[in-house]
């Protein structure tokens, strides 16, 4: 049985936009790594059930950028694409859907802003609200330079939480139908923790959130009532006497709530955890990924084999993934994938 990803990329060497890679679940094997479509820097991707891709775009004339989205229909074998929305400046770190509301999401790392686009009936997107962080900014130099939204997507129960590396803080919005976002909280991190993405784990009312400045993973309780998260644990998940520049980034929490996976980018590994009843977190694995810069990762549909895109040495790898111990192992690496940022399942 065959299984298809989408690639997200940089674009700036060799890349040339969004890739499909297949996994052959049989073999434990990646077999095909397809261009799909043109894109500026298509970093992240994201697939609604209308079977269209939103996807980042940046794009340069005449020396000025402009950066937003181009949107896919894939209901087609070929692409077709409907839209470009497009605004001065750069492009934003991440994009989602919210189904349920008919929205789109963006956080924008370089220009400080969340921004709400109203899906049409043609997949096509108008803007329905922006938010802009101002709060002060952590002491890491790269947090000097302002506010820095790295994710926005939904809680469990369909708030928007934004996660921002410069300001140290996760915030809370409450999203109306037409897209217009209400302030309901915030959660302070360590000074320097560099907020990143999150997942949540419902039955157990907690989120996990990784820091990309300082390779930790906190336990957040999130109390749905009240729309607030509580620090409940920081754990550290590269060897505390690394010295060279680490910059977590992906997090994954297996379908069983058991495991919870963080790739990173400098010692290049993945560290798996293994998580309590409570969502306290046990370090039991961490596994070199056998490329350089792995940015993200992501699993077969029954969890049983784990893709990793390397940005800066072109390569994907492959590994099996055991569901009772939570611990992968290398099945596969050095297959050819153009400066992979994010992996999306098909």
């Amino acid at each position: 049985m065959t299984e298809e990803f989408y690639i997200g990329t940089y674009t700036k060497r060799i890349s040339r936009g969004i890739y499909q890679v297949s996994v052959d679940k049989d073999a434990a094997k990646l077999t095909n790594c397809e261009w799909l479509a043109s894109a500026g820097s298509p970093t992240y991707i994201a697939k609604s059930k209308a079977q269209r891709l939103y996807v980042i775009n940046k794009k340069e004339t005449d020396g000025q950028t402009e950066g937003g989205l181009i949107i896919y229909d894939m209901s087609d074998k070929k692409p077709r694409a409907i839209q470009q929305v497009l605004n001065p400046g750069s492009s934003p770190a991440y994009v989602s859907v919210d189904e349920a509301r008919q929205l789109v999401y963006t956080a924008n790392y370089h220009t400080g802003k969340v921004t709400v686009y109203k899906i049409a009936a043609d997949g096509s997107l108008t803007q329905a609200d922006e938010i802009t962080d101002t709060d002060p900014v952590g002491p890491a130099p790269e947090q000097a330079d302002g506010p820095h939204p790295h994710y926005a997507n939904l809680t469990p129960d369909g708030r928007l939480v934004v996660c921002d590396l410069g300001t140290d803080r996760v915030y809370l919005y409450d999203v109306a139908d037409d897209g217009k976002l209400s302030a309901v909280s915030h959660v302070d991190l360590p000074a320097g923790y560099g907020p990143r993405h999150i997942v949540f784990d419902a039955p157990k009312s907690v989120a996990y959130l990784v820091g990309e400045l300082s390779s930790n993973v906190a336990t957040l309780t999130y109390d749905e009532q009240a729309g607030k998260f509580t620090v409940k644990q920081i754990t550290h998940v590269i060897p505390d006497d690394w010295t060279a520049h680490n910059g977590s980034a992906a997090i994954r929490l297996s379908s069983d709530g058991r495991f919870v996976y963080v790739s990173n980018r400098g010692n290049n590994s993945i560290t798996v955890l293994k998580t309590a009843d409570d969502g306290t977190l046990t370090e039991i694995q961490r596994i070199a990924t056998e490329g350089d810069f792995p940015r993200d990762f992501n699993w077969t549909a029954d969890e049983s084999l784990v893709l990793v895109v390397h940005q800066k040495s072109d390569n994907a790898s492959l590994f099996k993934r055991d569901a009772e111990t939570g611990k992968l192992t290398l099945a596969q690496k050095d297959f050819m994938v153009p400066e992979g940022v994010s992996v999306l399942p098909a």
